[in-house]
């Protein structure tokens, strides 16, 4: 048996009063440091945001807290924030700004009139070695921050740690600028599996993002290297002749996608980290040139891992040499839908050595043999290569060289403009079919 009941108006106001009581008391039963939703908020712990406070010890204090109630978010609201000394982002803490997207950053003369959430960085002045300005350890995320490095200098940069160091898995960057540090993010130093990237935004002087001993899956995308601090020809310049944006060691993978960088020495740099090479899948990704013709590889490879090794899918590429694969390498490395163009000084655009295989696929080639009207668009010394279904659209320039290290070579379904201008080796079987030369 079912009994229907009307409230009377007034039991009814009485049961919203006593919900209301009881919001009110959920309400009170928060922790009296608690800021809402985010959690706890530097503010509290004294930061004043004015750019000229030392707000360190607030926000040390503030990460501390948060780690000891067993983690959640430290919120830094709008401000300049200065940190003289380091910062450590504890276990399962997330230091928090009010970036929803990363920031742009144009005019270092007008700092205090950026919105929105800066830190201001001035540890290690001098010192490349020192300590790192932030270091994040196991579950660690920055989200929603820019770093700016007022001491900084140009043309030529004075030396800095790391902005920011990973020191166990699962670190975090997400919406994110670093407008001019001289080292941007390390994630290789120390093991930093699982790290996730996520719209990385800035000009790092002279090391942009350090990958290394990472034993299971790193995630990378929307990371954008360009002038964001000041489009200042010379210092653009600079970090033509020294700079690298990507630096990729150990991987048990790397996927990266969306990646750009311009106006560094060299784009992409694949080396053997400390427990070896790695092995990376890259989409959407390229690297433009330097400034003022100044010599740029965008992509330097000095070992892969054999079993894997290094795929771009729709990469695009300017500089004066594309590819550069060198005789250490021993894994495969592979370049599909991918486009190559030169500098007004760029003669061969790959030069290819080591014990791998190299392949492209569906890619396209133009600007090559600028100075030296006999140089190919590819120099193959490695062990084998791949050329299939590729445009080489500077008609009459060689477009393949194959030197006497290489074992196996297949050139096949490509369109060679201006006829088919292929070296081969005294005796070498290669073979070369279904090529168009119109």
């Amino acid at each position: 048996m079912y009994i229907q009941r009307k409230l009377t108006s007034a039991a009814q106001h009485t049961l919203i009063l006593l919900g209301l009581l009881a919001i009110t008391a959920c309400a009170h039963a928060v922790p009296s440091h608690s800021s809402g939703p985010l959690g706890l908020s530097v503010i509290q712990f004294g930061a004043l945001g004015n750019g000229k406070h030392d707000d360190t010890a607030a926000f040390q204090n503030a990460l501390n807290a948060v780690s000891r109630s067993g983690g959640g978010r430290v919120y830094v609201p709008a401000g300049n924030f200065r940190i003289n000394g380091n910062l450590t982002v504890p276990q399962d803490v997330t230091l928090e700004g009010t970036w929803v997207a990363p920031p742009t950053y144009t005019d270092p003369t007008k700092a205090a009139e950026v919105h929105g959430t800066t830190l201001w960085a001035y540890e290690g002045k001098g010192d490349a070695n020192g300590s790192p300005f932030i270091t994040l350890l196991r579950n660690a995320a920055i989200r929603g921050i820019a770093i700016f490095y007022p001491e900084q200098t140009m043309p030529v940069p004075v030396a800095y740690p790391w902005c920011i160091r990973g020191n166990g898995d699962n670190c975090s960057l997400v919406n994110v600028l670093l407008v001019n540090p001289y080292q941007g993010v390390d994630f290789g130093t120390l093991p930093c599996g699982r790290h996730f990237i996520s719209g990385l935004y800035g000009e790092p002087l002279y090391k942009g993002l350090f990958i290394d001993q990472c034993f299971d899956i790193g995630r990378v995308d929307n990371v954008h290297f360009w002038p964001f601090w000041d489009v200042n020809q010379a210092m653009m310049k600079w970090t033509s002749q020294h700079g690298t944006a990507f630096i990729i060691g150990r991987t048990d993978w790397e996927y990266m996608r969306n990646c750009f960088t311009i106006c560094y020495h060299v784009g992409y740099h694949f080396i053997n980290g400390k427990a070896g090479p790695g092995n990376v899948v890259l989409t959407q990704c390229g690297a433009d040139e330097g400034a003022d013709g100044t010599s740029t590889t965008p992509v330097v490879v000095d070992n892969s891992e054999s079993h894997a090794g290094i795929s771009f899918v729709n990469g695009q590429f300017m500089g004066t040499a594309e590819v550069n694969v060198k005789a250490s390498n021993t894994g495969p490395i592979k370049f599909t839908s991918c486009g190559f163009w030169g500098m007004p000084n760029c003669n061969t655009m790959a030069n290819l050595a080591g014990t791998g295989n190299v392949t492209f696929t569906g890619c396209h080639f133009i600007g090559w043999a600028k100075t030296d009207n006999t140089a190919p668009a590819i120099d193959a010394n490695c062990d084998g290569l791949t050329v299939t279904s590729c445009d080489f659209m500077d008609a009459g320039h060689s477009q393949i060289a194959v030197g006497p290290l290489c074992k196996s070579a297949i050139i096949a379904e490509n369109r060679l403009r201006g006829g088919q201008h292929i070296t081969l080796p005294t005796g070498f079987i290669a073979e070369i079919g279904l090529n168009s030369t119109k």
